[in-house]
């Protein structure tokens, strides 16, 4: 991502669960359970593959169907080893939705198991972003006066997610930007890995790729408590059958990589510049 570097530096208040930072609304957080159970339960009355050009896991948006009421959602079944030294998993796109939801953070939609054409995959439902990161830069769009702080804040928090959970595919179209700037985030099959790489360095720290202003440089206190909160234990009531025991030790090694970056940073610079 490029150009837009904002400091984040706005005073709420997060805990596991907390709808104070969602990036889904507090209304669609409500609903939660109602389209897990339509992803599950509703049929498929039309099923699209999308081209390669715009996902590599060429996923299905299907047309789901229930009691008269329609919705696409977004299905995929990625799973193994990948040229270019990377895994797939739909797993991850559903832990990533257990653990948004767990941390406070609210930015995955809702996301379950489901079956279609005999295979096990993801299911997701379908968001409608106003835009999305790549076409924001393009246009050279900014958020308008307070929205910005909040922008920046939804920007911190999503580098402190992908950290935490190894996603470093973060590329500029699974940021979907919505008409009030809120951020919502797809696509998280490149997650939860468990290699020497992403086990003992963070993603957005200081040597990041596109530059040192890439970092968690804020974050809310309640979210370092839930963090440092984190168990094994935790992490697999969150995540069901869908991480194995070595990809939750990789989860826990990166939150306290996370934790000392962000009580090392709290040392130099001090707490009220760090946490708020």
């Amino acid at each position: 991502m490029k150009k837009i570097v904002l400091v984040c530096a706005v005073v709420v208040c997060l805990g596991a669960g907390s709808s104070l930072l969602g990036q889904l609304t507090g209304a669609e957080q409500g609903e939660y359970e109602k389209w897990e159970d339509f992803l599950r339960t509703a049929k498929v009355v039309k099923s699209d593959k999308l081209p390669a050009s715009e996902g590599v896991t060429t996923p299905y948006v299907l047309t789901l169907e229930k009691d008269g009421v329609q919705h696409k959602a977004l299905w995929k079944n990625a799973m193994g080893d990948r040229v270019g030294g990377y895994k797939e998993t739909w797993k991850g796109e559903i832990v990533a939705y257990r653990l948004s939801r767990h941390l406070g953070l609210h930015m995955v939609p809702a996301t379950v198991e489901r079956e279609f054409q005999g295979d096990r995959g993801s299911c997701q439902i379908w968001v409608d972003g106003w835009n999305n990161m790549e076409t924001i830069l393009k246009k050279k769009l900014n958020p308008p006066g307070i929205k910005a702080m909040y922008f920046s804040r939804a920007l911190c928090l999503q580098r402190a997610f992908d950290n935490l959970i190894s996603n470093e595919d973060r590329h500029q179209r699974n940021y979907l930007i919505m008409e009030d700037w809120r951020m919502i985030l797809i696509d998280h099959s490149r997650s939860f890995r468990t290699t020497k790489k992403f086990t003992t360095k963070l993603i957005y720290d200081e040597k990041y790729r596109e530059g040192p202003n890439f970092i968690m440089a804020t974050v809310p206190r309640a979210f370092l408590d839930v963090l440092k909160a984190l168990t094994p234990e935790i992490i697999r009531t969150a995540a069901g059958e869908y991480l194995t025991d070595e990809e939750i030790a990789a989860t826990m090694a990166r939150r306290e990589l996370m934790v000392a970056w962000l009580d090392k940073r709290i040392a130099a610079l001090g707490e009220a510049k760090v946490l708020y």
